[in-house]
């Protein structure tokens, strides 16, 4: 096939890239060239554009058809409608990365299933993503715009610490200074490691029956919080000291942080991949949090100048356990 990744190079897709590669397709990759943390895939052919210049875009697309076409990169309606109007009539298949924080929040029941219902009044990323959604579909309704919708949830790589703060937390771990968990820590997660996600997305790719349709694909790895924590520490020669603190406290103080628990981590989030499996039959996750918590670590250690501190974050952490005492 003929396949386009509006991205190339994010957590997602430079999982999905090989993948793509290694099973024989056409692959091209527009973006603006500048990732130097996960870089391109020498195969893939690139084409250099502002995403969010339509001339750009249309002068590095040119003419050019393709089988399908995957955003990795769309947040508002307007990313997505300046999609429609560039590839409609010239795609097979365009799928709309969207996020497993659009679902119900608190939810009603878990597991989350693709009928769950969309709604979150916490976090505006999840709204727009909702929107973005109900743009295509209606695209796909009125006009016949063959959207798939995919929606991930916490997926992570070596470069990508699944906590708020990154390397600033496993910095005080190792120094021995307590750290931040939301709630109680008993609140459950579900992590994946992207190159599992990879596994089950290839696999819509280029499938009809899959035309108006919206997926979840994660892994299996339900852990909690506290779990998480001790992983990364573990990982890191750390014994954490976790002091636990309610998401709304944390969210009066650092509203960019809580916002994100609120409409989303705050939650027990446990999915059914039923549906992916009636695709991708044989999709399975098998990379444990254990081992991706040493990736992380390992990658990070590589390089110093991947361990970056953030002072205003570690005194937003200081004075949120000055709240906790």
């Amino acid at each position: 096939m003929r396949i386009l990744f509006i991205g190339g190079t994010g957590i997602l897709s430079s999982a999905c890239a090989p993948r793509v590669l290694a099973a024989g397709h056409d692959l091209a990759l527009l973006n603006r060239g500048q990732s130097s943390i996960r870089p391109a895939a020498a195969e893939a052919e690139l084409l250099r554009a502002d995403i969010r210049d339509r001339a750009s875009v249309r002068e590095a697309v040119g003419d050019r058809e393709f089988d399908v076409v995957v955003n990795f990169v769309a947040y508002t309606p307007e990313h997505v409608l300046s999609d429609v109007d560039t590839f409609g009539g010239r795609v097979g298949q365009y799928v709309f990365i969207s996020s497993a924080s659009a679902y119900q929040k608190p939810p009603r029941r878990v597991p989350v299933t693709e009928s769950t219902p969309l709604h979150n009044p916490f976090w505006r990323y999840s709204r727009d993503k909702i929107a973005c959604e109900e743009t295509l579909l209606n695209a796909y309704r009125d006009t016949g715009f063959p959207v798939t919708v995919v929606r991930p949830s916490h997926t992570y790589d070596r470069a990508s610490i699944p906590l708020h703060g990154g390397w600033t937390l496993i910095d005080r771990m190792r120094r021995g200074l307590e750290v931040i968990v939301h709630g109680d820590g008993t609140s459950l997660w579900t992590l994946t490691h992207h190159v599992d996600f990879a596994k089950g997305f290839v696999g819509l790719l280029g499938n009809t029956r899959t035309l108006g349709e919206a997926y979840t694909i994660t892994g299996d790895d339900v852990l909690t919080w506290d779990q998480i924590y001790t992983m990364l520490g573990t990982a890191a020669g750390a014994e954490p000291r976790l002091v636990h603190l309610a998401s709304e406290r944390i969210n009066a103080v650092d509203p960019g942080w809580g916002e994100g628990l609120l409409g989303d981590k705050a939650h027990s989030m446990v999915f059914d991949n039923t549906k992916i499996r009636t695709i991708v039959p044989d999709y399975v996750a098998t990379i444990p949090f254990e081992q991706g918590a040493r990736e992380i670590v390992a990658w990070h250690d590589e390089d110093p100048a991947r361990c970056a501190v953030d002072e205003k974050l570690n005194a937003t952490v200081d004075r949120l356990l000055e709240l906790a005492r």
